[in-house]
């Protein structure tokens, strides 16, 4: 059990301290947002699921989300995640379903998604 404990204050301590969580607001919605996936992670889930864990991020805070979830993926957790920010969708994910409508329009790894023309139909138009 101590071993547990102190296995999760280290993961506290790696993933949860960081200078722009000095102040309010953003920053302080940030560090939140990291405590609930480090509360989560302290159960050892063979899946997480993350929804829209970067909305009200800033560009440095999108940053270090991105590394905290390569971490927790390398790490062998499955993470599944629901996120509009593209840019943090592509950087994570080694596998993308796409949805229009409901409807699964596309599959596959992020190369395949960026370039198939159902998916630039139904998020950019033509």
């Amino acid at each position: 059990m101590a071993q547990t404990r102190n296995g999760l204050v280290m993961f506290l301590q790696d993933t949860c301290v960081s200078p722009t969580w000095r102040g309010e607001g953003i920053a302080r919605r940030c560090m939140e947002r990291r405590l609930e996936i480090a509360r989560a992670l302290a159960t050892r889930p063979a899946l997480l699921l993350l929804d829209e864990p970067a909305a009200g991020m800033n560009p440095a805070e999108t940053l270090e989300l991105i590394a905290l979830i390569r971490r927790i993926r390398d790490l062998g957790v499955t993470v599944v995640l629901v996120e509009h920010d593209m840019k943090v969708v592509m950087q994570v994910s080694e596998n993308i379903v796409v949805l229009d409508h409901g409807e699964k329009i596309a599959e596959g790894p992020p190369g395949v998604i960026q370039a198939d023309e159902r998916v630039i139909e139904a998020y950019f138009g033509r």
